[in-house]
């Protein structure tokens, strides 16, 4: 069997993100899914692209670490959207939604998405990155995928897998999956060799 080796632990999702659950329950893992409130996503000013997103999802992985059984093994994750050396996390409402897509309109951005596999004894972690070029948009096209599609809940106010993706990218270097928030090739190699 494919994850025979992680019969050994109770596999955790240290998320909410719908896409992530989709994502792994795709992988053919079985897991169960453990959240806690404000969790700290802050991080220091000094990092730059793909170091971000690590960072956070290992903050996330020592908030959850006290809670952890010796069976268990638990996945945290984080995405960023990174254009022109700035983060565009998730947008705080419509209109910084609406500026994240004309910025990233015609152009090409980067995401990069921070995975921390952790267990009481040991901890591993990685980053992916996929380069994404979005045709120009018009203003009419940008207003109604904010309007009707609401994404405040993701990394630079876009679902690639949403309207958006198919009208808007253009190109795509790397992981698709890894746009959606979970690298899950990277990931499956990771846990098939643990």
């Amino acid at each position: 069997m494919l994850f025979d080796n992680l019969k050994k632990y109770r596999v955790i999702l240290a998320s909410n993100s719908p896409r992530r659950k989709e994502l792994l329950a795709g992988l053919g893992v079985t897991y169960e899914v453990r959240t806690l409130p404000d969790v700290d996503e802050s991080y220091p000013h000094t990092l730059q692209g793909a170091d971000i997103p690590l960072y956070i999802s290992r903050a996330k992985a020592d908030a959850y670490r006290p809670l952890l059984r010796p069976d268990e093994l638990m996945i945290t994750a984080d995405t960023i959207v990174w254009l022109d050396g700035r983060v565009l996390g998730k947008p705080t409402d419509r209109e910084e939604a609406i500026q994240m897509l004309r910025d990233m309109s015609g152009r090409t951005h980067e995401v990069f998405t921070g995975v921390c596999l952790t267990t009481t004894e040991w901890q591993r972690s990685f980053a992916a990155s996929t380069e994404v070029r979005f045709a120009p948009l018009s203003e009419e096209e940008i207003t109604y995928y904010v309007d009707r599609f609401r994404p405040m809940d993701k990394a630079g106010a876009y679902g690639v897998q949403e309207w958006i993706g198919y009208i808007g990218v253009e190109y795509i270097a790397g992981s698709y999956y890894n746009i959606m928030g979970l690298p899950v090739q990277r990931l499956y190699r990771e846990l098939r060799e643990i």
